[in-house]
């Protein structure tokens, strides 16, 4: 075919496919489609499909219900209750909660086991010297009686002290022990009151005076009237209490440095012992014995601490 009819043959494709060209380019794009948001397809169940769940939920529930109502034919676990601590904080004087438990019951009773200065202390071999009388300033007073669960106790009102190696103490308090917890030469008696004092800069001395089987002692029987119906409750006596009644007439005494008898078993406490025993009646001391037939500490080592001892 000559040259020039081909090209006439070809000319209307040629123009026939740019002109689809240039309409592609020149058409717009459409834009990119936004993502379709997740749609939770509903999944439609025959009535009678509807109506058998619906039953075996109930035959669910009603199983349930007989489970918790009926007596079970196999036995159901309980829940282990949590295991109980080996001990309380409450001391005791006797039982696990003993004297020998106090140091392990709270950290702040510590040195009730590594304490070095304890109290009381069997009182031999003391140091006989000259020593100076004690200055007691007692004075009729108000007071008040509680029973604190470990002994009977008198909170002293007013204004009551004594003098002793240069410094003053004012009474607080005094209160019982049966028997006695501090030992002279290895002797024991019926009770001990232990008037408890304290000086301007909180450091405590302890006057103990020790108690034995004889005559009616007005200052113990003014406590004991006075005892309240409930423990731990502070009961006002309506008279005075004068505590010279409660000294022996010698005032020799035994001195040494100890602690409370008590937790938190506090040491640096200035001890006073009084020589001389005091009498109180069979029927007083069976009172007490009532409320607190043992309520003694055992004496601790005294661990070769000086003893002064007046002559």
């Amino acid at each position: 075919m000559p040259h020039h009819n081909l090209q006439s043959a070809l000319w209307p494709c040629l123009a026939l496919a740019c002109w689809l060209q240039t309409a592609a380019a020149e058409e717009p794009k459409p834009a990119t489609p936004a993502r379709p948001a997740v749609v939770i397809p509903v999944i439609e169940r025959a009535p009678a499909d509807i109506a058998a769940s619906q039953r075996q939920r109930t035959r669910n529930a009603g199983t349930r219900v007989a489970a918790v109502t009926a007596t079970p034919t196999a036995p159901v676990a309980e829940p282990a209750a949590p295991a109980a601590p080996a001990h309380s904080s409450e001391w005791a004087y006797e039982g696990e909660n003993g004297p020998q438990a106090w140091a392990k019951l709270a950290p702040e009773y510590a040195k009730c086991g590594s304490g070095e200065r304890q109290s009381p202390i069997d009182l031999r071999d003391g140091m006989k010297l000259d020593l100076e009388p004690i200055a007691f300033e007692y004075r009729p007073s108000g007071f008040k009686v509680i029973d604190n669960g470990h002994t009977i106790q008198a909170n002293i009102g007013g204004w009551n002290a004594m003098r002793v190696m240069g410094r003053r103490f004012k009474l607080v308090q005094l209160h019982f022990h049966r028997p006695s917890e501090e030992m002279i030469d290895g002797r024991q008696f019926d009770m001990v009151a232990h008037l408890v004092h304290k000086d301007s800069e909180g450091r405590l001395a302890v006057v103990a005076v020790l108690i034995e089987n004889g005559a009616r002692q007005p200052a113990i029987q003014a406590v004991l009237n006075n005892l309240p119906l409930e423990k731990g409750e502070e009961m006002p006596a309506a008279t005075n209490l004068d505590l010279n009644q409660i000294l022996p007439e010698n005032r020799r005494y035994f001195t040494y440095m100890g602690s409370l008898t008590t937790p938190p078993c506090s040491e640096d406490v200035l001890w006073v012992v009084m020589k001389q025993p005091v009498q109180a009646s069979a029927d007083q001391l069976n009172l007490f014995a009532r409320l607190y037939p043992m309520n003694a500490r055992p004496v601790q080592s005294a661990a070769g601490r000086m003893i002064k001892e007046s002559n």
